[in-house]
């Protein structure tokens, strides 16, 4: 047992991270507030209701689970473990601290379900359980993001088209869920993404420069292109 605790102890930080933010999510949920702000746009009123997302929403929670469990025990690659780990804490501290400055609560959830199968009843219990309040920005939305790029950016899963492939997938489906599920906002969607993208250039700081220097380099190579056809 102390052999496999040295072998893995890096793997205690997000794990005892973990712990914390439940206990001070479970703390934000249940403090007496006084005023939310209401997050709504116009686009939210746009996105019908569908119950049949409460599938990849609700995959979340083994995504993440297997990613974080493939990062310490699986993936030997220290630094893309804590690329990972360092990722996920700087996000889901910003929105506890932003939960605790501006409270905040949707509106969005039907009154009523359009249809009554499974997949309503599971929404049901996810209403049940799940409070409309502290969404911004979105976890899911961050959260799917990060893990995505901790996966497409691993050296060991760089020829694992499928692993990159399903989780583009996966993480595509997700985002789209907290919408249709009417867990999120658009808003909360798009500051989500914000957030992943700045972790992205926190944490992988090569790989988005390599992509930007690529990027640079296709946009002289289209206008060369063009220049020989005109010419």
């Amino acid at each position: 047992m102390a052999k496999f605790i040295r072998k893995y102890k890096h793997g205690l930080a997000i794990i005892l991270y973990a712990l914390l933010y439940i206990i001070l999510f479970a703390w934000l949920e249940n403090r007496p507030v006084h005023m939310y702000h209401v997050i709504h746009t116009v686009f939210d009123d746009m996105i019908p209701f569908c119950e049949y997302f409460i599938v990849p929403y609700m995959l979340w929670f083994p995504y993440m689970i297997m990613a974080v469990f493939y990062f310490i025990f699986i993936n030997k690659n220290k630094h893309e473990y804590w690329q990972l780990a360092l990722n996920l804490m700087m996000g889901m501290t910003v929105f506890l601290i932003v939960s605790f400055l501006y409270p905040n609560i949707q509106h969005l959830r039907p009154s009523e379900f359009p249809r009554d199968n499974v997949f309503t009843d599971a929404v049901r219990w996810l209403y049940s359980t799940d409070t409309p309040t502290n969404i911004l920005p979105s976890i899911h939305v961050f959260n799917s993001l990060a893990i995505h790029m901790s996966l497409t950016n691993c050296e060991a899963l760089r020829e694992r088209r499928a692993i990159r492939y399903s989780s583009l997938t996966l993480t595509i489906l997700i985002i789209l869920s907290t919408m249709f599920l009417k867990q999120h906002s658009v808003m909360d969607v798009c500051l989500g993404a914000t957030m992943a993208l700045f972790g992205y250039l926190i944490f992988y700081p090569q790989k988005a420069a390599e992509r930007e220097r690529h990027m640079a380099y296709d946009r002289v190579s289209d206008n060369k292109r063009k220049r020989y056809k005109y010419h």
